[in-house]
């Protein structure tokens, strides 16, 4: 541990000092009825914090595993873990058993806090030891409670915060390590301190103004960077009111809970706003004004219909697990206070405080200027640390404090990032970049009918090696009512140069398309499905 900054309050004790200034005020809220003020939450995290290091965590395990969803028993298990200085490893329960067995071995976990609940939805096996938080209850003492209560209510900030040892807590050290999903490989941890996680939220808060007022509905897991810092210490850090439910992909129950919370701020991926959109309805949504959307392109139909449906205009915003997450983020008009527009249908908004961008030739390394293709690498106070024990993958994408996002953007004279693909998502073919990602958006127009209830992920466009060309497109679908020729045709009528557009026989019908726990393209297993349906091994 190093010493700590006196002009940085890291986020545990932003988290202390707001929940005694809202000791009376609800504070976070879920969909089991559960709900706790300030003073309630913190006197919850400081009795599991006790009960934690008395005998189950060890005074030399750096990083403690949680297993749960997005709950208020989720929010107390990562408060506790840091009241007591260690490492919040938050676990993806989407995952298979193969790469969760990665992150526990990787991160070295000893014990994962749980609940029986959530091992019968998803029964993992590990190595570490289950601490269920069922029975930390029933672990509390009366003198566990006495302790907790006096802390969150008598206490002075200051002097709690010394008696739990966070002012000693350096702005470098390690809030978490968050394991990317996997989707080109094996699961990287990354790792991100105090400084990380605070400096992002400080940013966020300078660009979308967050109110005392608010209440912040949190469906996105902890495990992905986006909830654990926008919908966990964000909410926890600032003043508004946190509402969270297990399941992002549960409309109904998301309505229900706004409308019961006065929900004014909705954080989200398009795909579950879709669903929202479908399923909830604009009582249910009247006091929403902010919904950010992130990890996936907004499509310009979806803003368009969810804005004629409930109201609200969604901010589409931009960021990756290695940057803590946000870089960029538009801001809506009666929350902007800059120069200029904030928001920029298209883009992804302009560059956080403190957080700068540039686009550099992906094959010179030249920097670009304004509206021209190329690599984005940004920098700022949010960069993390680096790779969980991989310091080679980290020199990989970190050049002079500058990391390498892999996506290719434009940057425009206003200073708004325009998005126009993955790096990873392009093939070469014929010496030409073909980017997967406008193939796809092509196809779903040409798929969609509009007739599902539920939005439907219904096409993939991965490459697999060949011969002559390098490189082959393949897609792969779920059922469709069109022939592949029909559809074939289509994509030349909508304007795809040749170079583009797939042969017939490149074409997969299959029953799923794989995906993350976040509703984003599995990445790998589209192209590992891709290489088994084109007789690749």
């Amino acid at each position: 541990m190093g010493s700590a900054s006196s002009d940085f309050l890291t986020p545990p004790r932003r988290f202390l000092r707001m929940c005694k200034r809202q000791r009376f005020q609800p504070k976070v809220a879920d969909s089991t009825g559960m709900e706790l003020t300030g003073g309630k939450l913190l006197t919850a995290s400081l009795v599991v914090k006790r009960v934690l290091e008395r005998g189950v965590i060890a005074a030399d395990e750096p990083m403690v595993g949680i297993l749960l969803p997005p709950s208020v028993a989720g929010v107390i298990a990562n408060t506790a873990v840091s009241f007591l200085n260690r490492v919040a490893v938050n676990l993806n329960y989407t995952l298979s058993q193969e790469h969760m067995d990665s992150c526990a071995r990787q991160a070295n976990l000893r014990h994962v806090i749980t609940s029986r609940r959530v091992l019968e939805k998803f029964p993992f096996r590990f190595d570490a030891e289950l601490v269920y938080l069922e029975d930390l209850k029933e672990k509390a003492t009366r003198w566990d409670k006495l302790a907790a209560l006096t802390g969150a209510l008598v206490l002075p900030a200051w002097m709690l915060e010394r008696q739990l040892g966070l002012d000693r807590t350096a702005a470098d050290d390690l809030l978490t390590v968050i394991f990317t999903s996997g989707s080109t490989g094996e699961p990287k941890g990354v790792i991100l301190s105090h400084r990380n996680i605070g400096s992002n939220i400080d940013a966020v808060q300078q660009s979308v103004h967050i109110r005392p007022d608010d209440v912040l509905l949190g469906v996105l897991p902890f495990f992905h960077s986006f909830g654990f810092t926008a919908t966990l210490w964000l909410v926890l850090g600032l003043g508004p009111k946190g509402v969270y439910h297990f399941d992002p992909r549960d409309g109904r129950t998301v309505g229900k809970l706004c409308e019961k919370h006065g929900v004014t701020i909705l954080m989200a991926t398009p795909t579950f706003l879709r669903m929202y959109q479908r399923r909830c309805t604009p009582e249910q949504l009247s006091k929403l004004n902010l919904v950010i959307v992130g990890a996936e392109k907004l499509p310009l139909d979806l803003a368009r219909d969810f804005k004629q449906a409930l109201g609200v205009e969604p901010s589409e915003g931009y960021g990756a697990t290695e940057t803590g997450p946000v870089v960029a983020v538009n801001i809506p008009d009666d929350r902007y206070e800059g120069p200029g527009r904030g928001t920029k249908l298209g883009t992804v908004g302009r560059p956080l405080p403190g957080v700068s961008a540039r686009v550099v030739s992906p094959e010179t390394g030249e920097e670009l200027g304004r509206n021209r293709e190329g690599l984005l690498w940004v920098t700022g106070p949010n960069i993390m640390r680096g790779y969980l024990n991989q310091p080679e993958k980290t020199a990989e994408v970190i050049r002079d404090g500058w990391y390498n996002t892999g996506d290719m953007a434009k940057l425009d004279d206003e200073g708004f990032i325009e998005i126009t693909g993955r790096e990873s998502r392009f093939s070469k073919i014929g010496g030409e970049m073909v980017p997967h990602l406008k193939i796809e958006e092509a196809l779903e127009r040409i798929l969609s009918d509009g007739s599902t209830d539920e939005p439907e992920v219904m096409v993939a466009v991965t490459a697999v090696p060949h011969e002559t060309k390098g490189e082959r497109l393949v897609v792969l679908h779920k059922p469709v009512s069109k022939p592949v020729s029909q559809i074939v045709r289509e994509l030349q009528a909508a304007g795809l140069p040749n170079l583009w557009i797939p042969s017939q026989d490149s074409f997969f019908e299959v029953s799923a398309i794989p995906l993350l726990g976040t509703g984003k393209l599995d990445l790998r297993a589209v192209r590992q499905l891709a290489l088994e349906k084109c007789g690749h091994t």
